[in-house]
């Protein structure tokens, strides 16, 4: 789907390459991960956006015909941070070979990949008379002398995924199968793991669809007490923000991917929200699919069909959904990606005037140009000039297009006085950063579902529902974000740290009494 026609492919955009993702997903999460893991991150992405011609030429066409890639990066010892991997790769030739050895673990499709594009540790550059990490892309070909598939991993969903141990004992792999360069394949592996996490949202988004479709068709059948199960307050209440909750992913997803074929925009923060947001949005949506169908949502389809009733996989669904807040990057290591992203501008201009090493003469300089920067910058967080000029957006949507104009600027001070008053510390205050996250991924995706429901209205300016789904997620998420942030006044995360420590220290031993150990 996504290799360019000249080799063969389709050349999809991201548009429409994950609205058949979506199509996929909605019926089976396994084989749209095996799509997602061959075309998102396998081999065909980084050759795309990184390969040389002649390796373009050479296995773009073998993937048009059906090959399988996968994409290794993670190791039994290393999960997110890939810096630490033990798989090497020696030159040997004189260069024109490496010798890859080490093994990789969780690798979707490869049990069963043609093609793998393989993470390894190549010699250390020596800069300014330090060594650093190089970590190359290489192409492996499963027909390599010392390539082996030594287990076949099984998890809690996706039962249909073809997920493994590999191992490499002395791959001889040729130089002209490294993708971009020498040490160039942590940045490579991001920029790819940054394009797959675009493709995530669009199955969590039709898993979502589906789920409602389930929900909506059993509350109006299901009757207890007299009455449609749905018509009752609490259930009634759980299909409204499923519904106004699936509209808001589908309006994040399809502004991520048209960001995307625009061209021209760094999506990083973009691709991170919205898998973060759509994942977290999508287990909640399984697990209350689950209740509201009762014990039929706890049973499965085979046991459904095997006893006389419609196979409805709500529990399937649950389990499959749940491993999306972990690959791509888990909901923590995402939150700390985006706070990073956030505060990178600030960084820039700050940490090297804290520096011992900077030069004074330097050292002034930077301050003046700083102060410079902020004696506009900060006063302008308090003081600014709306945006909110356009003419296309109904009243209903202006107001809260208004709320997202005053609490961004809200949250862009309160992140500044944050780093002010923690420093260099604040890294390690992870639940500062993540509610900073938080209101910021929900404000994205208020943007998102006001920008989706004034594109419907307009085309159908008859048709209120999308606004109506819009508002309903905007006045709910408004009640999320105040809350949020009086939690960063008001918070017991001192107390919550402190506990945590002391039971990992062993205090609550006492605790774990009357169980089998």
């Amino acid at each position: 789907m996504k290799i360019p026609k000249e080799y063969g492919g389709l050349g999809f955009s991201q548009i429409n390459y994950n609205r058949a993702i979506a199509l996929v997903a909605s019926h089976c999460g396994s084989t749209a991960v095996l799509l997602s893991a061959h075309q998102s991150i396998g081999v065909p992405q980084p050759l795309k956006l990184f390969g040389t011609p002649e390796q373009k030429k050479k296995y773009l066409p073998l993937f048009s015909k059906g090959a399988v890639s996968a994409f290794a990066l993670t190791e039994p010892e290393v999960g997110s941070d890939p810096a630490k991997m033990g798989t090497t790769a020696t030159p040997v030739e004189n260069g024109d070979y490496y010798l890859i050895n080490g093994q990789k673990l969780w690798c979707t499709n490869g049990t069963i990949a043609d093609i793998l594009v393989v993470m390894a540790k190549t010699p250390p550059k020596i800069v300014n008379g330090k060594e650093k990490t190089q970590i190359t892309a290489f192409i492996v070909e499963k027909n390599m002398p010392g390539f082996k598939i030594v287990h076949r991993c099984s998890f809690m969903g996706l039962k249909g995924i073809q997920n493994g141990l590999l191992s490499f004992e002395n791959v001889k792999v040729p130089k002209e199968n490294i993708i971009w360069g020498l040490g160039q394949g942590l940045k490579l592996a991001l920029i790819t793991l940054n394009t797959g996490r675009l493709t995530v949202p669009a199955a969590c988004t039709a898993m979502a669809k589906k789920s409602l479709i389930i929900a909506r068709d059993w509350c109006n059948k299901r009757v207890q007490w007299g009455a449609p199960i749905g018509k009752h307050e609490a259930i009634g209440t759980k299909i409204a923000m499923m519904s106004a909750m699936t509209f808001a992913m589908d309006s994040v997803t399809w502004l991520s991917s048209g960001l995307v074929d625009r061209g021209g925009a760094d999506v990083r923060l973009e691709a991170a929200m919205a898998k973060l947001f759509c994942t977290e949005a999508a287990w909640r949506i399984a697990d209350d699919t689950v209740q509201i169908r009762g014990g039929r949502g706890y049973e499965t389809a085979d046991s459904l069909k095997a006893r006389g009733e419609e196979p409805i996989p709500a529990e399937r669904f649950l389990r499959d959904c749940r491993i999306n807040l972990i690959i791509e990057g888990t909901s923590e290591i995402m939150r700390l990606f985006i706070a990073r992203e956030a505060m990178d501008p600030h960084l820039r201009r700050i940490f090297p005037i804290m520096d011992p090493k900077t030069p004074l003469g330097q050292k002034l300089k930077m301050v003046a140009q700083a102060f410079g920067f902020y004696v506009f910058w900060f006063p302008g967080q308090w003081l600014y000039f709306s945006g909110n000029k356009s003419s296309k957006v109904s009243s209903v949507l202006k107001k809260h297009l208004h709320f997202i104009e005053t609490a961004s600027h809200k949250l862009a001070r309160e992140l500044f006085l944050a780093m002010a008053k923690y420093q260099q510390g604040l890294e390690k205050r992870q639940q500062v950063l993540a509610r900073f996250v938080n209101i910021g991924t929900d404000l994205f995706a208020m943007s998102a579902a006001c920008s989706h429901a004034a594109y419907l209205l307009e085309k159908n300016p008859s048709e209120k529902s999308p606004e109506e789904l819009a508002d309903l997620f905007c006045r709910e998420t408004r009640l999320r974000i105040r809350s949020e942030f009086r939690c960063q006044r008001e918070n017991d995360d001192k107390m919550i740290y402190r506990v945590g420590r002391n039971m990992l220290e062993g205090k609550y031993k006492w605790l774990e009494e009357g169980i089998i150990k």
